[in-house]
């Protein structure tokens, strides 16, 4: 006798076990090709944590937490990311199904506040099992995807403009950027306009965006943002500190040039109430300031209802960390500005055995199952921290 499910039952996926089995954490310390400078750190190699998740199937996901030289982009550091997900956020989600992703985000919420880097991490790895048993993509299982590549900005951030003409020139001669963003507010803003004349003048032809990193005052902004416009900068990202809600208003409303809101909007409570007031024009999405991929489209969806323009922003995640952004990225109706995905490409060696590929100006969605890249266990050994 076949038994028919009512009218709005919830029946239970019958395929292979799919329940969390385990999830386990590593700190990886991938070095960089050169120094990456901010106004708050400077690094010379990326500290990134691996969380692996292991179905009852059989089925592994990964997932990448990414974070800036310790917690001074944000509250987090790897250490701390470990230690959460060990102790907090694994025990709450080990026995779901790894297709209860919101229930799973609902838990973590619970279990511990903030940390959005650690549950986008725990997240992205549940998705990556689940595609990985269903042999689907990450972006079929988030709605589907719209378009299958990106244009690709890059991050020149050793704060030395021969060096940085010259990165630009090759990355431009190889075919894989040819989009800018100029890392400032470490220097004095007069250093910083004579960083930019230079690659202004040895650079004519390219979009060069600015990223303040809330290195600047307000006063400093109404002094410098002229300049900027007359070197032709197409956006400027984050000049206050995240805080200074009511500054970026008033500079919003006066400069020349598109802002971008970075620091300032984690949650979608902040992202609703900057976009509302006006704080800014444009919006970086990271998974790292969301928690999932399904906070980063409700915040994108809010960001646009209220007309600002979308970023695909990155806090320097190897391969993995990438696929999962650009898995999401896919599925919105519009990504105004691209993405700045870059970092596979400033690394030494990637953490992966496929890593995302990089032709003509842009970087295409990974196509295999779950996020379409694969951890290379021999890198991950030799990256491991002791």
């Amino acid at each position: 006798m076949t038994m028919t499910a009512a009218v709005g039952a919830v029946v239970p996926f019958h395929g292979r076990n799919m329940a969390v089995r385990s999830i386990d954490t590593t700190i990886l310390d991938v070095p960089t090709r050169r120094r990456h400078r901010l106004s708050s750190t400077e690094i010379s190699h990326q500290s990134v944590v691996l969380v692996t998740v292991l179905l009852e199937n059989g089925v592994t996901g990964h997932g990448e937490a990414s974070t800036l030289g310790g917690p001074r982009w944000s509250e987090e550091s790897v250490e701390a990311i470990k230690a959460n997900i060990d102790t907090y956020l694994a025990p709450v989600v080990v026995g779901l199904s790894a297709s209860d992703l919101e229930l799973a985000s609902a838990r973590m919420a619970k279990a511990a506040q903030r940390n959005f880097s650690a549950k986008a991490a725990v997240d992205a790895a549940l998705i990556d099992a689940l595609g990985r048993t269903l042999d689907l993509p990450a972006a079929a299982l988030l709605g589907g995807p719209q378009r299958d590549r990106f244009p690709v900005i890059w991050a020149l951030a050793s704060g030395d403009a021969g060096q940085e003409t010259e990165e630009a020139r090759e990355k431009i001669s190889s075919g894989t950027f040819n989009r800018f963003k100029v890392k400032i507010g470490f220097d004095t803003p007069q250093a910083d306009l004579r960083r930019l004349q230079a690659l202004r003048l040895a650079l004519p032809d390219v979009d060069i965006i600015v990223d303040v990193n809330q290195g600047w005052s307000e006063t400093t902004c109404l002094r410098f943002f002229p300049a900027l416009s007359e070197l032709g900068v197409a956006l400027i990202e984050q000049p206050l500190h995240a805080g200074q809600i009511g500054g970026m208003v008033r500079l919003a409303a006066r400069s020349p040039i598109p802002l971008m809101l970075d620091e300032a909007c984690f949650t979608e409570t902040e992202t609703l109430h900057a976009a509302t007031v006006g704080a800014g024009h444009v919006l970086s999405l990271k998974l790292v300031k969301s928690g999932s991929v399904h906070s980063l489209k409700r915040a994108a969806g809010i960001a646009a209802a209220a007309g600002l323009e979308l970023y695909g922003g990155c806090l320097l995640e190897t391969s993995l960390g990438a696929a999962a952004h650009l898995a999401a990225f896919a599925t919105l109706p519009q990504l105004h500005w691209g993405t700045e995905q870059f970092a596979p490409q400033i690394v030494i060696a990637d953490t992966v055995v496929d890593p995302l590929v990089y032709r003509d100006y842009h970087v295409y969605l990974p196509k295999g199952p779950g996020l379409g890249v694969t951890p290379d266990p021999d890198r991950i050994k030799s990256m491991s921290r002791r």
